[in-house]
């Protein structure tokens, strides 16, 4: 029988209830380009789940026309990983917060992502906690003065991508709420990875952490802003006159032409090699050291998945096991009769 190809638009994606995000909250970017996203990705409409925890972010999947879960705080990860191993064909999306994900789901967090599920997560990352009206987050800059933290905060920051590398993740990747084309470009690409995808997406949050990422998202900070493109130059500025070389074991930021600096001296991006050094040199760039922020696709280091693992065990013992089913299994060794 002769079958018709879906052909989905954003609105498709776009369900009919109100968003209740505070105007211009950086949000509705990240849901605008995650809508134009998904009738690119060659999945049908009904194989996408969006799973969230507790947070701003957290409404995301009542916003999405697709099957989705409003978790509990910190736990959309352990319900987003069931749900891709109940279901293999699913495209899986977990969509979290910095609170959600570094504090409450810390400890879910760096365990999904070194299991290497087939899912993908978008961590929206505003370096605040929006939702309970603006206490300090695991990703809140030392000394910024909060609701609890009025004398500054004194914790050192988790750096998401750090963490992701920590914890032996194949997939991060790095976005803005500026520049939803680009955000929209690695949402593909995050979903054809085959393993845990990771996307931190700076996010503003208007109210109470207002431009706190405007150095690295703003047009007229381009001196600031790397964007990353796998076996091309790593080159940034307004005329691309700028690029990143290695001295030692630092990175260096030089401009083409001054002390016969060229084109062939710049490090090209590798996405995919499996050595971690540069990579975590790549995602603490910009915090301070006078290089610009790295955005696009850091890592993406293709693994067998977990359920791929899972499987191939399944299926050795069926092969190996000398029982053929569960009866015989606990009728076999010692047994006891109780009266």
């Amino acid at each position: 029988m002769e079958t018709t190809k879906v052909k989905y638009t954003f609105k498709d994606f776009s369900s009919d209830q109100e968003v209740k995000w505070c105007p211009g909250c950086g949000d509705y970017a990240i849901l605008s380009a995650v809508q134009k996203a998904l009738p690119e990705m060659d999945v049908k409409k009904e194989d996408f789940v969006f799973i969230s925890g507790i947070g701003c972010s957290s409404r995301f999947p009542y916003y999405m026309d697709t099957y989705g879960f409003h978790g509990i705080h910190g736990r959309g990860l352990a319900i987003a990983t069931g749900t891709k191993l109940a279901n293999p064909n699913l495209s899986v999306w977990q969509i979290t917060g910095d609170g959600d994900a570094m504090a409450i789901g810390g400890n879910h967090f760096i365990h999904a992502v070194r299991r290497n599920v087939d899912l993908n997560v978008i961590l929206f990352n505003n370096e605040i906690y929006g939702l309970t009206k603006g206490q300090f987050s695991p990703t809140t800059k030392l000394g910024m003065k909060t609701k609890t933290s009025p004398e500054g905060q004194i914790q050192n920051p988790f750096n998401p991508g750090e963490l992701v590398m920590g914890s032996k993740g194949r997939f991060f990747a790095r976005v803005m709420d500026k520049n939803p084309k680009h955000m929209k470009e690695v949402f593909i690409q995050a979903e054809k990875f085959k393993g845990t995808s990771v996307v931190e997406a700076l996010t503003n949050c208007v109210i109470f952490n207002d431009k706190v990422h405007d150095q690295f998202t703003q047009k007229d900070h381009q001196d600031d802003m790397l964007f990353l493109e796998h076996g091309k130059p790593m080159l940034f500025g307004k005329n691309k006159e700028y690029g990143l070389m290695l001295h030692g074991f630092k990175l260096i930021k030089v401009k083409l032409g001054e002390n016969h600096v060229t084109i062939d001296d710049i490090l090209v991006h590798d996405a995919h090699v499996e050595e971690t050094g540069l990579g975590m040199m790549l995602v603490n760039a910009g915090m301070g050291d006078g290089l610009p922020r790295v955005f696009g696709v850091i890592r993406s280091v293709q693994e067998d998945t977990f359920e791929e693992r899972m499987q191939a065990q399944v299926d050795n013992v069926r092969e190996t096991s000398k029982f053929a089913n569960l009866d015989e299994l606990f009728a076999s060794g010692e047994t006891w009769e109780i009266e």
